[in-house]
């Protein structure tokens, strides 16, 4: 079946994590010091830090192609889907957009405390991206199989763990570990995004 524009679309949740993948491994190699055990992914592209350039351009599809993928997505989901489902895609696409705005408009600065202005800034929009996050999964986990695709119920659920993790990790947990654990919550989001791609190029949404 020949896919619509719409649905090819989809792959770009492909190359928007591709590319943050890439900004993840290669940036560390341009801060010297830098830890990926104990460190933050944030680091890497903060105000001041030596990797910011190479992160910046490594990162450059991941924003574009991310929104432009989950926008795709909810355009495409039918208007016959359960509402519950379709708003846990609308919190996830609203998720998306406050993670690009917001954390363009306010990197963490290297070097200031949490409680300098750019910094909070920073941390409340992380707040906003927690908040939808779990929000959008959680509806997902349990309305995906009403709308006739359970195999993405699981897979909201097993994000949603993941994300969870996280952020326990990082608070039980020794700081020897810290950044490996941050890493979880914000790969898990980054991979959910391009597991939605997938299925709207796959047509999934429209399968059923």
């Amino acid at each position: 079946m020949k896919k619509s524009k719409l649905e090819t679309l989809g792959i770009l949740g492909v190359v928007s994590f591709l590319s943050y993948l890439m900004m993840v491994v290669i940036s560390p190699f341009f801060y010297p010091g830098y830890n990926s055990m104990t460190m933050a992914v944030s680091e890497l592209s903060a105000e001041g830090a030596p990797s910011k350039a190479v992160a910046d351009q490594l990162n450059a599809l991941f924003g574009p192609c991310g929104l432009v993928s989950i926008v795709a997505v909810w355009v495409s989901v039918p208007k016959s889907k359960p509402k519950s489902f379709r708003l846990g895609v609308a919190l996830f696409m609203a998720m998306e957009w406050i993670c690009n705005i917001g954390y363009s408009l306010f990197p963490w600065v290297s070097g200031e405390s949490g409680m300098y202005l750019q910094n909070i800034m920073h941390l409340i929009v992380t707040a906003l991206v927690v908040i939808l996050s779990l929000s959008s999964l959680i509806i997902l986990s349990f309305s995906s199989k009403r709308a006739g695709l359970a195999s993405l119920g699981l897979l909201s659920a097993v994000t949603l763990f993941l994300m969870v993790l996280g952020p326990i990790g990082t608070a039980f947990l020794p700081p020897s570990v810290f950044g490996l654990f941050e890493r979880f919550s914000t790969f898990s989001t980054v991979a959910f995004n391009s597991i939605l791609g997938l299925y709207l190029f796959f047509g999934k949404f429209t399968q059923h």
